[in-house]
């Protein structure tokens, strides 16, 4: 679903338009990134002996490429991992802003006449491309809430979800040993703070008007540039559910969820990637608007999640890990 507008847009940039990994060096592993991806939900649109591509509803694109091909951009810390954020900007205008930005940055290449691209790297070596976003409107709702005092869902029930299919790369999470340094590159783009924890992370949102964090950046003591995780935005929090049950049931690992961020009021539910780092489900982050005071936040474990299930949900009994099969209703007196 394409975000609200509830003032008129500022023209700029639009959000992630594809993520690139570097990863599968190993046969196997080729493999493995594949089911991983498709069980994720989303849809195959190319595999090769050296690359892989899926798509998501919007038409956001994962690219998996082997670490060995030569056009792959440099990696930021060892092993599989994020190697190009491609963003989509709205205009000609824009990419054009982006081009007199980024004409002093390391690795900078203006191909709006070839290829109507803008690249460059971020402080972290982290390839950066700009494009005019090919991503798609899409039909699509999340189930209505009923929070007292304001029905919103009437004589229909809530879905329950068998699986979950993203609707779009909600954001990137990226480690970062120069977190000054790398939240002025990014605000000199024109990203805008939403929220920080000070001297350990920003959340920076891609525009003025927007859900709450397309790019956290985080420092941590003694860990140096990579990838943290990648959010896949889905309908509403069934789907957080539906998705993170299926893919349990399917055998991949959870990091971390279902849970609740309070920062930006995000369920979410973690899995362990073959291709370095994190990926979430992730739905009804806040909706901010130039009115938002961004906040600050002493870091900890009640501000990262204010509810959180460690080791996920097993897909079968449908409650932690190793637990029982329910045989009857909760209600059910037993011996």
């Amino acid at each position: 679903m394409t975000s609200p507008t509830l003032h008129t847009p500022q023209i700029g940039i639009e959000g992630i338009d594809a993520i690139t990994f570097g990863a599968g060096a190993e046969p196997q592993e080729w493999a493995r990134i594949r089911a991983f991806f498709n069980d994720f939900g989303l849809k195959e649109v190319q595999f090769t002996d050296a690359q892989q591509t899926f798509e998501t509803l919007n038409g956001s694109r994962v690219r998996v490429v082997l670490p060995s091909e030569p056009t792959l951009p440099a990696a930021m810390e060892e092993g599989a991992t994020l190697r190009e954020v491609t963003w989509g900007v709205r205009d000609p205008a824009t990419l054009d802003r982006m081009a007199e930005a980024l004409a002093g940055a390391p690795g900078f290449a203006d191909l709006r006449a070839s290829s109507a691209q803008v690249k460059a790297h971020d402080p972290h070596g982290l390839s950066l491309v700009f494009q005019l976003s090919a991503k798609q409107a899409v039909e699509v709702v999340g189930s209505p809430t009923n929070p007292y005092g304001q029905v919103a869902r009437v004589d229909q029930a809530s879905p329950v979800y068998e699986r979950a299919i993203p609707i779009e790369i909600g954001h990137v999470v990226l480690f970062t040993d120069r977190l000054k340094e790398a939240q002025a590159f990014y605000e000199s783009l024109g990203f805008v703070l939403s929220d920080q924890y000070p001297g350990r992370g920003v959340f920076l949102r891609c525009a003025p008007e927007g859900g709450h964090h397309d790019l956290f950046l985080l420092q941590i003591p003694n860990k140096g540039s990579g990838l943290n995780h990648v959010a896949f935005t889905v309908r509403d929090i069934h789907e957080v559910f539906g998705g993170g049950l299926h893919m349990s049931r399917l055998g991949w690992k959870t990091q971390l969820g279902p849970g609740r961020h309070p920062i930006s009021s995000a369920y979410f539910w973690y899995f362990e990637s073959p291709c370095g780092g994190l990926l979430e489900y992730n739905a009804d982050e806040d909706y901010l608007t130039p009115a938002w005071t961004a906040r600050s936040m002493e870091p900890g474990p009640t501000a990262f999640a204010e509810w959180a299930i460690e080791g996920g949900l097993d897909g079968h009994t449908r409650r932690q890990p190793l637990a029982e099969k329910p045989s009857g209703f909760l209600t059910e007196k037993r011996s």
